[in-house]
């Protein structure tokens, strides 16, 4: 690969967690699930991609998410949540809150249609995006950042591109059934060996796959244990109130994600607008991201308790929830302002771009969505 060269200290850094990581495949006799190798290479204290402090979003950084690219997108959700808190509470709870962008133009969308949120929590792992997000909401008051789900909530709650950041287990099918992709070190450099998977895996390879005796040898895929985790606890804090989750990002349902065509699984890494699928490049300087399972989290959700309120399209959510009339809002014949509008609108809707990649997958309790949004539900693909 040719990716631009990192900075010394960066470079310095990565050397650190890398030897953290191989002091871990050690004491687990040289095999690593990659799942314990991909929580330290985002999540490990100082070094990790979330958790040290180099930038990671924007132009600076190594991916570009929705809300950077208009305020349309924050606002389109914000007409949603609207009808959410009418029937909840004036509360709202964000997961992952990249540089709060998507908080500010949510409650700026929300203030301007009369519509007062007493709370905004944020949950956020990575301390360099809790700073941005502190100066990009300081005008905010209601704002404050939470260290984990709080005992009880009622209302929205947001997360945009949370779910393909959580570590999975890598599989392989194999003559002898399945085998887990396990991390090791040879010759100093980190690489895969297989390894018999433990009770656990087995049974949530046989939850999470349709027909997984059936794919081919060879076929490698990506076991969600900690984001259906995540599915299950966030589905057990709204059964115990009133309110609904609306979850955005990159995948596909079970039917789809196992598909044979897909036999080299999802993983995919991000660094400086650069895609690759090498997850041991630099660790703790690169995203590693895996495609979400959406008909995984929603059953983990149900088991929880709630309801599948919608899954559909990027495209379709953002039509319904008005983005098209937002849009609007700047004069066309304005084009300095209208065109990058436009072009932004154009890149979340096209099914080229975001618009059928990324879906939306909405859950909840005692609460209904607007009948436009209804009206485009797919949740029975699931």
């Amino acid at each position: 690969m040719s990716l631009p060269a990192p900075s010394p200290d960066a470079l310095a850094a990565s050397h650190s967690l890398q030897q953290q990581i191989a002091a871990d495949v050690a004491r687990h006799d040289g095999a690593l699930s990659f799942a314990s190798f991909m929580e330290t290479a985002l999540y490990a204290p100082r070094l990790g991609y979330y958790t040290g402090g180099a930038a990671k979003l924007g132009k600076d950084g190594d991916f570009t998410t929705a809300p950077e690219m208009s305020p349309l997108f924050g606002a389109a959700l914000a007409r949603v949540a609207a009808d959410i808190i009418a029937q909840s509470a004036p509360s709202i709870l964000e997961f992952g809150a990249g540089t709060g962008k998507l908080a500010r133009d949510v409650l700026t969308e929300l203030a301007g249609m009369g519509v007062a949120v007493e709370r905004y929590a944020i949950v956020e792992l990575s301390g360099e995006l809790r700073v941005r997000q502190q100066e990009a909401l300081r005008d905010f008051p209601q704002v404050v950042w939470l260290e984990g789900f709080p005992e009880a909530f009622d209302g929205v709650v947001l997360g945009n591109e949370v779910l393909d950041a959580m570590p999975v287990h890598l599989v392989t099918k194999t003559a002898d059934g399945w085998r887990e992709q396990c991390v090791t070190v040879t010759e100093g450099r980190f690489d895969y060996v297989p390894a018999a998977p433990s009770a656990e895996l087995l049974e949530q390879i046989a939850r999470q796959i349709p027909e997984h005796d059936s794919l081919p040898e060879g076929y490698v895929t990506e076991v969600h244990g900690t984001a259906c985790g995540f599915m299950r606890t966030l589905g057990a804090l709204l059964a115990k109130g009133r309110g609904a989750a609306i979850l955005v990002d990159y995948g596909f349902p079970a039917h789809e994600f196992y598909h044979a065509d897909r036999s080299a699984g999802t993983l995919m890494c991000h660094y400086r607008h650069h895609a690759h699928p090498d997850p041991f490049f630099l660790p703790g300087l690169q995203d590693i991201t895996a495609h979400v399972d959406f008909t995984a989290m929603a059953l983990a959700a149900h088991a929880a308790g709630v309801e599948v309120l919608a899954y559909m399209s990027q495209a379709s959510f953002l039509l319904g929830a008005g983005i098209g009339d937002l849009l609007l809002r700047t004069d066309p014949a304005d084009t300095k302002a209208y065109l990058p509008q436009a072009n932004a609108v154009h890149r979340l809707l096209s099914p080229a771009e975001m618009g059928e990649l990324f879906k939306v997958l909405v859950i909840g309790k005692d609460v209904a969505l607007p009948p436009v949004l209804v009206a485009s539900d797919r949740a029975h693909r699931l």
